[in-house]
């Protein structure tokens, strides 16, 4: 078998990375600086959360387990994302716990806000967090 063979070439951007790519970093800057979320976290940034939380929903993992070990399946391809490496899942859950949900409920209604115009008004009427 020769190296050609066994060497994988993606073509174009994976459809995760194009999703990832829609959010706006400078606005999540923002968010990151006024919620001072990266404070107590050298490796695991906000945005290694944010994108390692969406690739749970996206892959419809159960656990943290199942996260990082997906994650840790793309090695290779996770710079597409951003990321150096897989996180640890005691990292990640580390982080799950210590940041502030406060931060992640301002991404999400930033994005609301961001995207409001290409949602339903159905969508983004009397969103809350609330209930």
């Amino acid at each position: 078998m020769s190296s050609q063979d066994t060497k994988k070439n993606l073509v174009g951007q994976p459809i995760f990375k194009q999703l990832v790519n829609f959010i706006p970093k400078g606005k999540f800057g923002l968010l990151v600086n006024k919620h001072q979320s990266a404070r107590y976290y050298k490796t695991f940034t906000s945005w290694n959360q944010l994108v390692t939380m969406l690739f749970g929903v996206f892959s419809r993992c159960d656990s943290m387990r199942d996260i990082c070990d997906g994650m840790m399946g793309l090695k290779g391809k996770l710079n597409h994302l951003g990321l150096g490496a897989s996180p640890a899942k005691s990292t990640a859950s580390d982080g799950l716990r210590g940041r502030d949900n406060a931060f992640f409920k301002d991404v999400s209604f930033m994005l609301l806000e961001h995207f409001g115009s290409l949602l339903s008004v159905s969508r983004i009427d009397n969103v809350s967090f609330s209930k």
